[in-house]
């Protein structure tokens, strides 16, 4: 039913107070009231009087007031007509129904506004006969329609009692209804007055209404009456279970609605809607970017979601950060390569001494592109001890070639999201580092230093290892797939250079895509030479003292690298100068002065007592006792074996933390000695009664492998024969039950530090002749080299006659 039953029926649809229409036992007479042949009419909209109820009208058309006003000074009557259609402002003959209620002025108001409102009765039912007069107002001849006698029977009552029941439900249904409408149904005695005052309540359109008034049998329009209260009250059911079921649902949105609104209105009085501000400048950056077709759209779809979400939602951060990524992410920017070759080698002469071979590598690589224009970036490996300069060689090459440079620390990776990125659903889910690097460098092909590749580990969180696999194969990198952006990025033009001081602890299938370039210690003629080039500028730089002059001569660095330090890199080195650039700062500053020069008596000051001395190899020279040559991944070492006899049961003893494969060397070099006992005049009886105890020095230090063979073996020999090992000598080679000498690695460091130590001779198998010649002939200058294919050959060389 309606909401405004009890309304005032506004003639223009206006709303007033409520009121309740006078008791149908109070009323005259509806049939014996004296009506007039002729009527002035009254048009309303949306609206039809029946006989017995009252309305309250507001009159607004000039018309309308007139036809009132002149009604009022008369009998009061006025025929009361609906508009077929309600839109019509200023309706014609035609436009009014042909059916109406002859209404009774009660009451007429003047409002301050300079309208009119009148309370009217409906009093009985008219046809219109012929329309008298259009102007100043409607008048027609009517003709009164008689109603007729309420039937008595228990069929109509029964009618009567369920329009009651049906009413009453909708009222109680319908909260908008007053309470009041409930009382007066009760109230109503007279069917026919029930049957009019529900009709005119009734929430249906006008022209059902205006059937019921035009039926002259009362059992047909309470029949009918019936049917619209049923389908009323199945909609006023429905709406209530939908009402009921989302009321809590409604309210908490209502609520946040409400909430967001005012958010929203203070957001404005600070300065506009920062949401909006930030999706425009993204669209605005997007539109400018240079990016494939599938990252636009992916972009599209995302500033959509995010145009419905509101900022204080949680997945909303999760979608503008995902957004961000993607617009600072350099999709295809590249920085242009330099092709002056020339300049590029002197670039890389400038920043590193020495490296021949990297350097060579490079220049290559710029020479293709130079004349091709693309090229799949090579996935470079370089491979050495730690302090040579590979981390700081790859921002060399960066700077000669004109790229960016990123470096990316590998050391104690463990979990593989660190490449690939995390799952953007995660809280706290970022991109891998790949892309955080190139989103830091803004360029989709820079130099990407991998560093310490041979450290990355593995366990229950994945294999970064197995991850870099996609990375660093270039048949596959143009389509590195991250977790985080969802989608495919190129790679290819990507200049990757990784490090390793180990080439063994890299995962074999990412070794075989690495290009392994090889990088040994430095000699001591090129430590001196990086010393004056590069460690002292940037001491003396560091320290204060870039315009103080003092010199420190090619004599007092070598006493540096030889006494004070043993490594194959220079960052021991670069400490020992910097202790001096200190103590040398501090006399500027005591005393305003420094010496024009530091001498080696200075050194000596200023570092303390050498640490290392060559004196050692000169007192070790007794039977037993035999210099081998080590690779470790620091460089090349120096590596005593000492042999003793004592009276026993023939039993070998071994000490030092050796390795397996090491014990392995000295079983084979003690048996080879037992079969070839009389070859070398030496008392089979002798492996019966004495026992051997071979020692390693420096327990503490885990050693393996198999290039210590001949030293033992020689050690073995000397303790036997009493023969001394010649003095300032060394040897590395692995030896077979056969007597053979076996080629080993790591011939340069093993040969540098030789040279550090100040050994003079070094035996070789002859099959490492070719890793000697690859050394610059000036860093091993004043050691000789033997090359040995039998052990025989080795025993001859190596000891002494009595």
């Amino acid at each position: 039913m309606k909401t405004n039953n009890f309304l005032l029926r506004p003639e223009d649809d206006m709303d007033f107070l409520p009121i309740i229409p006078l008791n149908e036992g109070d009323q005259e007479d509806l049939n014996g009231i004296e009506v007039p042949d002729e009527l002035a009419l009254l048009p309303l909209r949306n609206t039809v009087l029946f006989p017995g109820v009252v309305l309250p009208i507001t009159v607004g058309r000039d018309k309308s007031i007139k036809a009132v006003n002149d009604a009022y000074k008369g009998d009061k009557l006025v025929g009361v007509v609906a508009q077929k259609d309600s839109n019509v402002e200023d309706p014609g003959v035609n436009d009014l129904e042909q059916t109406g209620t002859v209404a009774k002025i009660v009451k007429m108001i003047k409002m301050p506004d300079g309208g009119t409102t009148i309370i009217i009765q409906g009093k009985s039912r008219f046809r219109i006969n012929a329309i008298t007069s259009e102007d100043p107002y409607f008048r027609a001849k009517i003709d009164k329609l008689e109603e007729e006698e309420a039937p008595k029977d228990e069929n109509f009552l029964a009618y009567v009692a369920n329009i009651k029941d049906l009413a009453a439900d909708i009222v109680q249904l319908s909260p908008n209804i007053p309470a009041e409408a409930s009382i007066i149904l009760r109230n109503i005695e007279s069917p026919a007055f029930l049957i009019h005052f529900v009709s005119s309540n009734l929430n249906t359109e006008i022209k059902e209404k205006q059937k019921l008034l035009e039926l002259n049998n009362i059992r047909e329009r309470a029949d009918l009456l019936m049917q619209l209260l049923q389908k009323e009250l199945q909609f006023a059911e429905l709406k209530n279970k939908v009402t009921n079921k989302t009321r809590t649902e409604l309210d908490k949105q209502q609520r946040e609605y409400f909430l967001q609104q005012q958010l929203k209105s203070i957001k404005e009085e600070l300065g506009g809607d920062t949401n909006a501000q930030e999706i425009k400048e993204m669209m605005k950056k997007a539109e400018a970017k240079k990016w494939p077709a599938a990252a636009k759209d992916l972009f599209k779809k995302g500033v959509e979601k995010l145009e419905r979400m509101h900022p204080s939602t949680p997945d909303y951060s999760v979608v503008y950060n995902h957004l961000d990524l993607m617009l600072e992410l350099p999709w295809e920017d590249y920085t242009q390569d330099h092709y002056d070759l020339k300049k590029a080698k002197e670039t890389l002469d400038h920043d590193h001494y020495g490296m021949h071979k990297i350097k060579e590598r490079i220049l290559e690589y710029l020479a293709v592109l130079k004349l091709k224009g693309d090229m799949k970036s090579p996935i470079l490996c370089f491979v050495g001890p730690p302090g040579i300069g590979k981390t700081s060689l790859g921002k060399s090459i960066a700077a000669a070639i004109g790229r960016k440079y990123v470096r990316l620390s590998l050391g104690g990776l463990h979990d593989e999201s660190e490449i690939r990125g995390h799952r953007k659903t995660y809280i706290g889910a970022m991109p891998g580092r790949i892309l955080q690097s190139l989103r830091k460098v803004k360029s989709s092909n820079p130099v990407m230093i991998l560093d310490e590749i041979d450290k990355v580990g593995s366990d229950h969180r994945g294999d970064p290892s197995s991850a870099l696999l996609e990375v660093l194969d270039p048949e596959q990198n143009h389509t590195f797939y991250d977790n985080y952006l969802e989608l495919e990025y190129d790679l290819s033009k990507v200049l990757f250079i990784a490090t390793a001081n180990n080439l063994q602890n890299i995962q074999p299938a990412l070794r075989d895509r690495l290009e392994i370039i090889d990088l040994s210690g430095y000699a001591v003629e090129e430590k001196i030479e990086i010393a004056k080039r590069h460690l002292l500028p940037r001491q003396r730089e560091m320290h204060g003292l870039k315009n103080t002059n003092f010199r420190i001569s090619d004599k007092v660095l070598e006493k540096i690298i030889q006494d004070y330090t043993r490594e194959s890199g220079v960052r021991e080195l670069d400490r020992q100068l910097a202790s001096i650039m200190r103590y040398q700062a501090k006399e500027l500053a005591l005393h305003d002065k420094v010496k024009a020069s530091v001498s080696s008596d200075d050194v000596e000051t200023i570092l303390g007592k050498p640490r290392y001395s060559n004196d050692l190899y000169k007192t070790a020279n007794m039977a037993g006792v035999a210099v081998g040559l080590a690779w470790t991944y620091v460089g090349g070492d120096i590596l005593f074996i000492e042999t003793s006899l004592s009276d026993g049961k023939g039993e070998l003893r071994l000490t030092g933390n050796l390795g397996n494969v090491m014990k392995e060397s000295a079983s084979t070099a003690l048996t080879y000695l037992q079969s070839n006992a009389k070859k070398y005049k030496l008392d089979a009886k002798l492996f019966e009664r004495k026992n051997i105890h071979i020692h390693v020095p420096e327990g503490a230090v885990p050693k393996d492998g198999p290039s210590a063979g001949i030293t033992m073996m020689t050690a073995i020999a000397s303790a036997l024969t009493g023969k001394r090992v010649k003095p300032f000598l060394a040897m590395t080679g692995e030896i077979t039950l056969r007597g053979q000498v076996l080629p080993v690695g790591g011939i340069k460091e093993k040969v540098l530090a030789a040279k550090r130590a100040g050994l003079r001779e070094i035996i070789l198998c002859w099959q490492n002749e070719k890793d000697v010649q690859e050394i610059e002939s000036e860093f091993i200058r004043g050691i000789r080299f033997h090359y040995v294919k039998t052990m025989n050959q080795v025993l001859e060389l190596a000891l002494e006659e009595k």
